[in-house]
C-alpha cells in the first residue's frame, strides 16, 4: 500500500499539471523511489551523527536499534555509511513503520525537526521530479563534454538526506535551471559602476561597458533577489551539477554565479572575503601544482567581482575540459559521475583510481593544503582506453592552507588570513578525509565491502602522520544532519565513521 502524499509532494504534482502535464505519471511512479532514497541516506546519519537526541544504540544480527530520548525506539536494517544505493525503504518507531522521511522526523519530535521534516519533504518531491525527468539510458547518446557528463548526476549528494534540496525554486524554475533536467540558461548582466566594484584578477574586456563592470547575474537571483537591479541580456549557458555554475554554450571560462537560496547545507551566494582572496588563492594553487610532476591540475580562477555584496557576485573559472588533450582521446569526468561510467565499475579500476587520488591529495596535504577534494569540485582525465590518468581540482573557495607545513616544505605562505588558514591538525585532516574518503571515493565505490576493497588495493602511498591517521583511525565526515539540525551553531560539525580496513 502507497502512504498518501505529503504536501510538498502534492505542490510538485500540482505545479507539473500546470506546466508539464506529461511528466505526471512519471512523477507518481519516481515517488517511492526518492523516498527510499532519502530515508536510505537519513538512515545513515541517525545510525552515526552525534545526535543528542540519541541515547543508545543496539547492533544485533537483523539490524540496528536506537533508543531515544524519552524511551521510543526506532529499528531499520545493518547501515552501511558507504552505501550509496537506497536499501532503507521503511524504518519502525515504536513498532509503527514510517516510509516518508518528512513524516518519520515529524514523529521524532525532536529539536528544530520541524523545519527539518519540511526540509526533506521538499528534497523528496524534488529528486522524484528530478527522476522524471531523466530519460532511458538506452535513448540517450554519449556524453561527449564535461557538463553532459554533469548533467547525468540526477541524485545529487550521496549521502546528505538534503540530496536534492530546491528551496524556493517553482517546479517551473527547477525544470528550466536545474542541471538534471538539462536546460540552457540564459545568464543575464548587472552594471555595476567600476568604483563601486570589486574586481579580483583580469576581468574580460567583454564584460565591462563604459566605466562599468557588466556581473553575470542567474536569472533565479534577478527574479527573486535582485528586483531592483538593472539586468540586461546576457548569453546562454549549461548548468552544472553545482547548479549556480554554468559552462557557456560558446565555450570559454566557466561563470560561477551568486544564488542566494539554501541548496543542500548552504545558501549559494559569493562572500566578499571569496573575491578579495580568489586571484592571490589561484596564483599560490598554480605554483603548489608545480611540486606534483603533471598529477594534478588546479583551474584557474580568471577573474572575480563583486558589487560589495554576497547577493551580486561573480566568479570566472577555467574549464577543466583545458587540462585534457582531446585530440589525443583523453577526457575528463567529475568524480561524482564515476558510477555512470561503466569502466568504473570494475573492482581494478576503482583500486587504481584509489591510488592516484590518495597519493596526489595526501602528498598535497602534506605539503601545507587540505582540498575539499569530493566528487563535484575533483575531477579525473581518462586516457583514451579509460585508465585514469591525473586530477583536476576545482573551485577554491573553501580550501584550508597551513603556513607552517607551507614554510617546513620551503613553500611561500600567500598573503592570506581568515578562514581559508589553520594550522590545526584536526581541521586539515577532516577537510581532506572528510571531502575525497568518506565522500568521493565511499561514493565511488559504492559500500563499505567495495571501499575496502579499493583502499586494501590501492598500495604504498605517502609515508605521512596524516597517511598513518587515515589507515588506523576512524573516518571524519560531516555531521549534515546534526548541522540542518542546529541552526544556532556556526560552522561545520562532524561524526566518525568506521574505518573499512580496520577489521571489526
Amino acid at each position: 500500500m502507497h502512504p498518501s502524499p505529503s504536501p510538498a509532494e502534492e505542490a510538485v504534482a500540482a505545479g507539473l499539471a500546470d506546466v508539464r502535464p506529461s511528466l505526471g505519471p512519471s512523477y507518481a511512479a519516481a515517488l517511492d523511489g526518492a523516498r527510499a532514497a532519502v530515508l536510505t541516506r537519513l538512515w545513515r546519519a541517525l545510525a552515526f551523527e552525534p545526535l543528542p537526541w540519541i541515547v543508545g544504540r543496539e547492533c544485533g544480527p537483523d539490524g540496528l536499534a536506537l533508543q531515544l530520548a524519552g524511551g521510543a525506539r526506532l529499528e531499520g536494517p545493518l547501515p552501511d555509511p558507504y552505501a550509496t544505493g537506497p536499501y532503507v525503504s521503511e524504518l519502525l518507531l515504536d513498532g509503527r513503520p514510517y516510509r516518508q522521511p518528512t513524516r518519520l522526523v515529524t514523529a521524532l519530535r525532536v529539536p528544530h525537526g520541524e523545519d527539518f521534516a519540511a526540509e526533506l519533504d521538499g528534497c523528496t518531491a524534488s529528486l522524484a521530479l528530478s527522476r522524471a525527468g531523466r530519460p532511458a539510458v538506452a535513448q540517450e547518446p554519449a556524453p561527449r563534454t564535461t557538463w553532459e557528463w554533469e548533467q547525468r548526476v540526477v541524485d545529487g549528494h550521496p549521502y546528505h538526506p538534503n540530496c536534492r534540496s530546491r528551496p524556493g525554486f517553482s517546479v517551473a524554475e527547477q525544470l528550466a535551471y536545474a542541471p538534471e533536467h538539462r536546460p540552457e540558461v540564459e545568464l543575464g548582466l548587472v552594471a555595476v559602476r567600476t568604483e563601486e566594484c570589486l574586481v579580483t584578477g583580469d576581468w574580460p574586456e567583454g564584460l565591462r561597458d563604459r566605466g562599468r563592470i557588466l556581473v553575470p547575474v542567474h536569472p533565479w537571483q534577478a527574479a527573486h533577489v535582485l528586483k531592483h537591479e538593472r539586468v540586461g541580456s546576457g548569453f546562454a549557458a549549461h548548468p552544472l551539477m553545482a547548479l549556480r555554475t554554468l559552462a557557456p554554450a560558446d565555450g570559454g571560462a566557466h561563470v560561477k554565479t551568486a544564488l542566494s537560496t539554501r541548496l543542500t547545507s548552504s545558501v549559494r551566494d559569493i562572500s566578499v572575503y571569496s573575491i578579495e582572496t580568489a586571484a592571490a588563492v589561484s596564483a599560490f594553487a598554480q605554483g603548489l601544482t608545480e611540486r606534483l610532476d603533471g598529477r594534478l591540475h588546479i583551474t584557474r580562477t580568471l577573474g572575480a567581482a563583486s558589487a560589495h555584496s554576497p547577493d551580486l557576485a561573480a566568479v570566472l573559472r577555467e574549464p577543466p575540459e583545458v587540462y585534457a588533450d582531446a585530440a589525443a582521446g583523453e577526457r575528463v569526468l567529475p568524480v561524482a559521475a564515476l558510477a555512470m561510467y561503466a569502466p568504473a565499475r570494475s573492482a581494478a579500476w576503482r583500486a587504481e583510481f584509489a591510488r592516484l587520488a590518495l597519493s596526489v591529495c595526501l602528498r598535497v596535504l602534506d605539503l601545507g593544503v587540505a582540498l575539499e577534494a569530493h566528487g563535484q569540485n575533483l575531477l579525473v582525465v581518462l586516457s583514451p582506453t579509460g585508465a585514469p590518468l591525473r586530477l583536476v581540482y576545482r573551485d577554491l573557495a573553501d580550501i584550508r592552507i597551513s603556513p607552517a607545513r607551507l614554510a617546513r616544505h620551503g613553500l611561500p605562505v600567500p598573503p592570506l588570513s581568515g578562514r581559508l588558514v589553520t594550522d590545526d591538525v584536526a581541521v586539515l585532516r577532516r577537510k581532506l578525509f572528510g571531502s575525497l574518503l568518506t565522500g568521493a571515493l565511499g561514493a565511488t565505490a559504492g559500500s563499505a565491502a567495495g571501499f575496502a576493497e579499493a583502499l586494501a588495493e590501492a598500495g604504498s602511498l605517502p609515508a605521512t602522520a596524516d597517511t598513518e591517521a587515515l589507515l588506523t583511525g576512524p573516518l571524519p565526515t560531516k555531521a549534515l544532519t546534526l548541522m540542518r539540525l542546529s541552526p544556532g551553531v556556526p560552522g561545520d560539525l562532524w561524526a566518525e565513521l568506521p574505518n573499512p580496513l580496520i577489521a571489526g
